[in-house]
């Protein structure tokens, strides 16, 4: 069994790995950190190189958690590749960090987290900055 954590470099994206590896440490298991790009938007703002990945890495140890960073591209279907990983991982766990935005935003630019928290297989725990 498995903890999925969605991890964007920023605030939120820190608290889901905080709040996925102390579940993972209490569920005695292991830690797959997802870092996923649109298809298409490499290079984006959001995307982590090696340095990063190595400190996510040694965080989990921290908390005597095996992590293992993943960065599949998705075709604007986060939800969707979440599941499939949830599924290939056998996670009992989605982790994702929320920030708080007006109503109008979320009209405007729709909101990936209420999907994910609507379209998961799993349960999901939010966690914020």
């Amino acid at each position: 069994m498995t903890i999925l954590i969605g991890y964007l470099p920023a605030p939120e994206g820190e608290a889901a790995l905080r709040a996925g590896f102390a579940e993972a440490e209490l569920r005695s298991s292991a830690a797959v950190v997802i870092n996923s790009q649109r298809r298409g938007a490499s290079g984006a703002p959001t995307e982590i190189g090696e340095d990063e990945i190595k400190r996510i890495v040694d965080l989990g140890r921290e908390s005597d958690v095996e992590v293992e960073v993943l960065q599949p591209d998705h075709e604007d279907d986060l939800p969707g590749t979440l599941n499939d990983l949830a599924e290939e991982y056998d996670a009992q766990l989605i982790v994702i960090g929320l920030r708080k935005r007006s109503a109008i935003g979320k009209f405007i630019l729709g909101s990936q987290a209420q999907r994910i928290l609507l379209e998961a297989e799993v349960p999901v725990l939010t966690a914020k900055a």
